[in-house]
């Protein structure tokens, strides 16, 4: 009788695994300007393929099994690789400092890189499997970063190019990341006080609803670069007629065209979102509500918004994942940001400080997702309750 795979999604991601020990395990080079060349796992530490090849061969295994003990071994086991991972790349980064030149500088390999990432997908399909309940998923995914942020910040990755580019430049990270912030906030806030408000009116007025989405189509498939070009001209010749306005901070470059773009981006998801919110809310409950003597605006507070918020918030959660990316992109005229690191690294071509931007912009999307499917999981969890 053929052994049947329970766990199709697991295999492959081990043996995709087991394919990325050819990739370089770090990478070393003289300094920060130039390349370096790959260090596989054996290597550095000749005795680490023996466990790590043991680890792989059993999560393998568990990939033919069906039980809970089953999952709850391939989590346990996945993240304990994971945590591994993390440990030794700052391990890796002080062993090649003490072989190497003081200037040497150890970033994580593209097998490390991959590694990391097919950990945390094996992390998430064991823990999809096991728990029913959004919050519990969350909060299993979440306790997986507790020791690696530990690690992080006792030091342990200090030795890594990426952290000593932070430390080289700290004052010009804190000051990219309160920008950066500055960016989502100043358009988050502007874009609900547009997108609901037109929202609504789209769903009193539905003769008027395919006016409105063409524009805010258009609006969406016009390229970011361009619509910050767009701008800048507009801007430059208000502010010559009325130079009150540069005195408040108005300019054709920096942080006023970059808000005015990503508030009309996110214009389209966020008036969609009300409308599909509002028009799930079944007439019927509605008139039962009107039946039992509740104003217009008691049915709308009481009953409406409860029930499309979820939606809203679906489109919230798309709105700020979307400009925090696209944020990025708005540093070319000026604005600052996590993009000015990055467009300061590729015009020198230092990896280092490309991913000093990168990094964080990734983490930033990241926490903020994870915080409104928490949000969401809460939501979900009351109304079954």
């Amino acid at each position: 009788m053929p052994i049947k795979c329970h766990n199709r999604v697991l295999l492959l991601l081990a043996c995709v695994a087991i394919a990325a020990v050819a990739l370089p395990f770090v990478n070393v080079a003289p300094n920060r300007l130039m390349s370096g060349e790959g260090r596989a796992l054996w290597q550095i530490w000749s005795f680490m393929p023996v466990p790590l090849g043991v680890t792989l061969a059993v999560v393998v295994a568990l990939s033919f099994s069906s039980t809970r003990a089953a999952q709850w071994l391939t989590l346990l086991l996945c993240e304990v690789l994971f945590i591994s991972l993390f440990w030794s790349a700052g391990q890796a980064a002080t062993h090649m400092t003490s072989v190497e030149s003081p200037l040497a500088r150890t970033s994580v390999g593209s097998g490390l890189w991959l590694w990391l990432a097919l950990c945390l997908l094996a992390c998430s399909d064991a823990i999809r499997r096991l728990m029913p309940g959004s919050v519990w998923r969350w909060l299993l995914n979440a306790q997986i970063w507790c020791i690696p942020l530990v690690l992080l910040f006792s030091g342990e990755l200090n030795n890594l190019s990426l952290l000593k580019e932070y430390a080289n430049r700290q004052d010009v990270f804190d000051g990219a990341l309160v920008q950066h912030l500055t960016i989502l906030f100043g358009t988050l806030f502007p874009a609900l006080l547009l997108g609901v408000p037109l929202g609504m009116w789209c769903y009193r007025h539905p003769a008027r609803q395919d006016g409105v989405f063409t524009v805010l189509n258009i609006i969406q498939t016009i390229p970011s670069v361009a619509l910050f070009g767009l701008l800048i001209a507009p801007l430059a010749g208000l502010v010559k007629s009325f130079p009150a306005l540069g005195t408040i901070g108005i300019a054709g470059t920096g942080l006023t065209p970059a808000l005015i773009a990503l508030v009309l981006y996110a214009l389209l998801p966020l008036v969609r979102g009300v409308v599909a919110g509002l028009s799930q809310v079944a007439p019927d409950v509605l008139e039962s509500a009107q039946a039992m003597g509740m104003s217009a605006r008691q049915c709308f507070w009481k009953i409406q918004l409860p029930l499309a918020l979820p939606l809203l918030l679906r489109s919230l959660r798309v709105v700020t994942v979307q400009t925090v990316g696209m944020a990025v992109i708005a540093a070319l005229i000026g604005a600052g940001g996590f993009g000015a690191l990055v467009f300061q690294g590729l015009l020198s071509s230092a990896l280092d400080l490309v991913l000093l931007g990168v990094v964080p912009t990734i983490a930033l999307a990241v926490v903020l997702d994870a915080l409104f499917a928490l949000w969401l999981a809460l939501l979900r969890g009351r109304a079954n309750d």
